[in-house]
């Protein structure tokens, strides 16, 4: 690695004003300036990051913990941060919990001694212990959650409303006539597993349905995928043949349910309808296509690292950090597997 000394010795001049030139300090000649900004790049200078972040206390590098790195919705998340980071010049370290508390542990403690400025993050499904990211709290390293979140851990949280946007998908599958509505949910533990859960009965219960926890089908393997949407599919019809209308936590479960039902001959929706959650890109395409919750990601990404940037900020420049807790609007996406009203 070129070092500033190694430019001061070729240009014959000291390593402070090689460091003030790069620097563009005005007490420094525009000719110096020159000459050394020249030098350093024939030579492929680099500033030494590592240098820079102890006489800075920064490390212009934040932490980024998912469970899943496929799911769309956690990739437009992905996409958003990323947005945001590159105009303030943070790189992102992004880190796949797969669902496991254990590994969100350890994910936790390499970036706390990896000094990063920051960590955003969206719990594993296996979460229920939240001493790891009090400890991040009380080290004060600035901690954004968003989606899947802990309401106890003092942070500022970007979510949506989960609730609503479970009531209003179910309120569809009522208004257009479904009278026996089932409901694939995700695995007992998460926020926004219980949330959705909790808003489709709350829509059946405010309409005058009767609520039967026989037609509430839970992701048993924590992986809300292709797979447990067929599984289920497969035990509804089994248990109960007469249901018309399925509220499903998440879309990738949600294909796999349709194509389980089309494989069994099972005519959708003109036999069952079916409503996902997070509008994946997936949605759009299949046949029918699949009415949704629209999840927005793109914006909840952008959204947490402002959060984040803005306590890094208030931290470094010793002012008050409040924790502010953001929802954002989602809204449903009608196609061809609801029937028109």
């Amino acid at each position: 690695m070129v070092t500033l000394k190694q430019i001061a010795e070729e240009l014959g001049i000291s390593i402070t004003t090689v460091s003030k030139a790069l620097k563009d300090y005005p007490d420094v000649s525009k000719k110096t300036r020159k000459r050394v900004r020249e030098k350093a790049a024939l030579l492929n200078y680099k500033p030494n990051s590592f240098a820079v972040n102890l006489r800075t206390k920064e490390s212009k590098t934040i932490g980024l913990i998912i469970p899943v790195v496929v799911h769309h919705f956690f990739s437009s998340v992905i996409k958003g941060i990323i947005a945001q980071a590159e105009k303030k010049g943070y790189l992102v370290i992004i880190l796949q919990s797969n669902e496991s508390y254990e590994l969100e542990q350890k994910q936790i403690d390499l970036l706390l001694r990896k000094r990063v400025d920051g960590i955003l993050i969206s719990l594993a499904n296996e979460t229920s212990d939240f001493t790891h990211l009090n400890q991040v709290v009380n080290q004060q390293t600035p901690l954004v959650m968003f989606d899947k979140i802990a309401k106890i851990v003092k942070c500022s949280k970007v979510i949506i409303d989960d609730r609503k946007a479970a009531y209003t998908a179910t309120q569809h599958l009522i208004d257009i006539g479904c009278k026996k509505i089932a409901h694939f949910r995700g695995p007992l533990l998460p926020q926004n597993s219980i949330d959705r859960y909790l808003g489709y009965k709350k829509a059946l219960l405010d309409n005058g349905l009767e609520f039967d926890a026989s037609l509430v089908y839970t992701c048993e393997c924590g992986d809300m995928s292709f797979e447990e949407g067929k599984t289920n599919a497969k035990q509804l019809l089994k248990d109960h043949d007469d249901v018309d209308g399925i509220f499903i936590n998440t879309d990738l479960v949600a294909i796999g349910a349709m194509t389980e039902f089309t494989a069994q001959g099972i005519k959708i929706p003109q036999d069952i309808n079916i409503v996902g959650f997070s509008n994946w890109f997936m949605a759009s395409v299949i046949s029918p296509s699949l009415t949704t919750i629209n999840q927005p990601g793109l914006e909840m990404g952008k959204k947490a690292f402002k959060l984040l940037y803005k306590e890094i900020k208030n931290r470094k420049e010793n002012k008050l950090v409040t924790h502010k807790q953001v929802v954002l609007d989602t809204d449903l996406v009608i196609r061809d597997s609801t029937k028109n009203k």
